[in-house]
């Protein structure tokens, strides 16, 4: 499976981005499909899955009640839509693919560049 992903940028503190990323190959449904970060000097961390066969959302407490994770039926495609963003959310945004809700990850693309100023 290869995991592209797109939609970073630099945004004002506040703002808004939605990321999204395309797998090419089969996602088994039990799996979780999502994203982690890295800020720089930090490990990288979960921010956000789903499973792909339907059932449940899950989001890393940072991020719950402003990241919105979903994806498009019938394309290999799932969604971050970011908002009220600070710059704690600055970092490399990965899409990933887990047998796991929270990780760890069994497939990864390049990530995506997001910097949030203040």
């Amino acid at each position: 499976v290869q995991l592209q992903a797109s939609g970073g940028g630099l945004v004002q503190a506040g703002g808004s981005l939605t990321l999204a990323c395309v797998a090419s190959g089969r996602i088994f449904s039990s799996s979780f499909m999502g994203w982690f970060r890295q800020a720089p000097g930090k490990e990288r961390e979960f921010v956000a899955s789903l499973k792909w066969g339907g059932g449940g959302t899950y989001y890393a407490d940072s991020v719950k009640g402003r990241f919105t994770i979903s994806k498009a039926y019938g394309k290999n495609t799932v969604y971050l839509q970011m908002n009220s963003l600070n710059p704690e959310d600055t970092g490399v945004y990965y899409c990933t693919i887990s047998q796991y809700t929270r990780g760890p990850y069994k497939y990864s693309g390049q990530g995506t560049q997001v910097t949030v100023s203040s």
